[in-house]
């Protein structure tokens, strides 16, 4: 049995056109593998840059000043945290600490 003509053609145009969807897709998912590896890294970076000695001092002194109760409770586990993160040599880990004892002193 033979094909008609304008049905191969048609069906030629169909398998070009999954083929550029395909194409696209996979162009979509590299950007966002891309995209999903470089955001923690960045997040890492900037809380890297709050956790200092000064930064550390500041808290430690609000952490001081504030009534007893589970709130001081938390921020000093969490600045015991990020010290030691800090000795230990990770900023990222540092930063998200001192980060959480920084909103434990505010209160809420």
């Amino acid at each position: 049995m033979s094909q008609i003509p304008a049905m191969s053609l048609a069906l030629a145009q169909e398998q070009e056109k999954e083929g550029n969807v395909m194409t696209k897709l996979l162009g979509v998912i590299a950007i966002a593998a891309v995209a999903f590896a470089v955001t923690p890294a960045q997040a890492a970076k900037r809380a890297a840059g709050g956790c200092s000695s000064a930064n550390l001092e500041k808290t430690e002194t609000a952490i001081e000043n504030m009534a007893d109760g589970d709130g001081k409770f938390v921020a000093q586990k969490e600045i015991a945290a990020a010290q030691d993160s800090l000795l230990n040599g990770k900023m990222g880990a540092c930063g998200a600490h001192l980060n959480k004892a920084m909103h434990a002193t505010m209160g809420k």
